[in-house]
């Protein structure tokens, strides 16, 4: 089963076209990109030039104005070719489309920033810190931001900063002492005091180049102090982070195709035919698009729904369950590919093998499984309750 299934308006079909154009690109860089943890930066210009990076402003800001569902089918896509730009333009992505369509800053802060990003700017979040594990967790940022003379001072060390070595802007979140809160401060990477420190080193998603970001008394404006909170994170419904499950799925349709035409192929001397006409390895494959179909369904259902504001309000857990069932279900797709082709799938020239180190990436990128289950229970509990 392929996502052509869930292509239902023009601008889906032209994008997928687009995107197709650039398929070669980004796959034949993808081994190079894992080998050497070296950031895609080609594959993200590319991006950029064909307006893809645009695409999550409403069509007010100058932007495509696209829906969730529209970004899960291209996000998929292009992580098919290639994870690690996937996730890493799909930060960008997700940051863009949740800032606008939630309208998270005052309306002069969306227009001036909307002119950077139509310009070619790049932006994540940096959230993430050593001492608090995953921001969606509610830990308190050690990143402190202090006012003085009339702006604020900001002093810390982010880490998984997906995109560093491209982007051009950074959402910091800090303590601010003086609100007894949680700040998000727009910081240009070219700012005073703004550094990157090269600590990634995993052994998945290698080529997001996801290093700590430091902030040595870098001074920012009141403008941009854009957000700010007393409560968490994670408590916010933000359907623009579909895009992590999408990236998984589209590394698992990429494992299946390979095993697939593996299987088709492979035709060893002590069989007639090929291994695909074998009962067990038949098994797999029918399991692997199982998988694909029960999870792809799955997605692209909760994104139409959340596209839907009268059906979001119904909404409760679905946005975590997504991510949970299609990370988990990818992670199996691959390993089962992986049964298919053998030990030919741990030659560090076969694709597999990074297919299978990346997807285990997912497992650590919000909401984490554990906290998807808890919800689901409470609100199970609290629902009887009522």
């Amino acid at each position: 089963m392929s996502k052509e299934l869930f292509i239902t308006t023009d601008l889906q079909r032209e994008w997928m076209d687009t995107l197709s154009k650039l398929e070669y690109q980004i796959r034949s860089s993808a081994e190079e990109t894992d080998r050497l943890a070296e950031f895609p930066k080609a594959n993200i210009r590319s991006l950029v030039e064909s307006g893809y990076t645009t695409l999550a402003l409403p069509k007010k800001y100058g932007g495509g104005g696209i829906t969730i569902t529209d970004m899960i089918l291209m996000q998929e896509t292009i992580a098919s070719y290639d994870g690690a730009t996937g996730l890493s333009i799909g930060w960008h992505q997700g940051v863009v489309g949740d800032l606008y369509a939630n309208e998270l800053w005052e309306k002069n802060n969306l227009e001036r920033f909307a002119k950077e990003i139509l310009n070619g700017a790049l932006v994540n979040r940096a959230a993430s810190e050593a001492q608090t594990g995953s921001p969606t967790r509610g830990g308190r940022p050690q990143t402190t931001a202090v006012k003085k003379d009339g702006h604020w001072v900001i002093n810390g060390q982010k880490n998984f900063t997906s995109m560093s070595p491209v982007l051009t802007h950074s959402l910091v979140s800090a303590w601010v002492e003086e609100r007894e809160g949680i700040g998000f401060f727009l910081v240009a990477q070219s700012s005073a005091g703004v550094s990157i420190k090269e600590t990634w080193n995993m052994v998945g998603m290698r080529g997001t180049e996801s290093h700590d970001l430091v902030l040595d008394n870098v001074i920012v404006s009141e403008e941009d102090f854009v957000e700010f909170s007393k409560g968490k994170r994670g408590d916010k419904m933000n359907g623009w982070l579909l895009h992590i499950p999408a990236c998984y799925l589209g590394i698992a349709q990429a494992a299946r195709d390979y095993a697939v035409k593996f299987a088709v192929e492979y035709s060893p001397n002590s069989i007639q035919g090929t291994i695909s006409e074998l009962p067990n390895v038949q098994s797999h494959i029918g399991h692997i698009d199982l998988e694909l179909m029960k999870a792809r369904h799955f997605l692209y259902s909760v994104a139409a729904a959340y596209d839907d504001k009268e059906r979001r309000t119904l909404m409760n857990q679905e946005l975590g369950a997504a991510k949970h069932i299609v990370t988990n279900a990818a992670i199996r797709i691959v390993d089962q590919a992986m049964r298919i082709v053998g030990a030919k799938s741990l030659e560090l020239s076969n694709p597999l093998q990074r297919y299978y180190r990346d997807v285990r990436a997912g497992l650590h990128n919000p909401p984490m499984d554990d906290m998807v289950i808890t919800k689901l229970a409470n609100a199970a509990v609290e629902g009887m309750k009522k």
